[in-house]
């Protein structure tokens, strides 16, 4: 068992919770709890090891987990209770979590629903709304500079293994203009022209959406052909962003999905 803070796999661990320049430079992040290990068996992605407490250890859920792993000869550590607190990120672990490469997922060579995030800094809201992204369909997510690192661990555990499944990239605004060539680009904005619900979202479409504070930038205005706005009641100004883009990406779905619906 592992009880050291000092010791190399444990200082590596905590240095990939806490600093995002460690993330990029050595491409893996950390995934805690028995829910989003499961996933990322579920999908492949091997983890580098695991660490796990006694306690979790005798979950019988956990324990089959930690056998399925042992199976393919990823490396299980067992580790204290202090331990584990210190490498996680949750102010009550699970008593287990794995550090893992960074998922690598191409990206669609002609996209049809693609989300993109401007200067989206709150990271609980950056992982809701790739959770909803994946449930809604998108194809995949761009991030603007300015926006919090996506492997960010309140990002990760707000994401709930979507990050396992989307691919979600950090690109400058030239590349972003050059990925959503083809698609009807929208801005979505308080106050703008069009109802969202009036959108075709049936066809190649790019959706920006902006963060909390100062929405998206002048960039993102520049290459939507218009804006989107929600309908609210009298004296309200705005939603947080992860609501609205739930609301319009699952509107989009609604659409997209109305063919399928009409052919069955």
């Amino acid at each position: 068992m592992i009880t050291s803070l000092q010791n190399d796999k444990v200082k590596y661990t905590r240095a990939l919770q806490s600093r995002r320049r460690v993330r990029q430079r050595e491409r893996h992040f950390v995934l805690e709890g028995v829910r989003l290990v499961e996933e990322a068996v579920r999908v492949d992605v091997r983890p580098a090891f695991v660490f796990h407490t006694q306690a979790a250890g005798s979950d019988e859920r956990c324990a089959r987990l930690l056998q399925a792993l042992r199976e393919v000869d990823i490396p299980c550590y067992g580790v204290s209770e202090s331990v584990m607190v210190a490498c996680a990120d949750t102010e009550t672990p699970q008593g287990i979590l794995a550090v893992l490469p960074i998922p690598d997922l191409a990206r669609p060579n002609h996209p049809t629903f693609t989300l993109v995030l401007d200067r989206v800094r709150d990271p609980g809201n950056l992982g809701t709304i790739l959770r909803t992204a994946l449930a809604a369909g998108v194809e995949q997510v761009l991030l603007t500079p300015g926006t919090v690192d996506a492997t960010n661990p309140k990002v990760v555990r707000s994401a709930m293994g979507a990050h396992l499944r989307l691919p979600v990239t950090m690109l400058r605004w030239d590349a972003i203009t050059e990925a959503v060539v083809g698609c009807d680009v929208w801005l979505a904005a308080a106050g703008g022209e069009m109802r969202y619900t009036a959108v075709d979202w049936t066809r190649p479409v790019a959706l920006i959406v902006g963060g909390e504070a100062s929405g998206a930038g002048g960039q993102a205005g520049a290459l939507a052909r218009g804006q989107v706005s929600i309908p609210m009641a009298e004296g309200v100004e705005s939603l947080n962003t992860a609501v609205a883009a739930a609301v319009i990406l699952f509107e989009a779905l609604q659409q997209r999905m109305a063919p399928e619906r009409g052919a069955a």
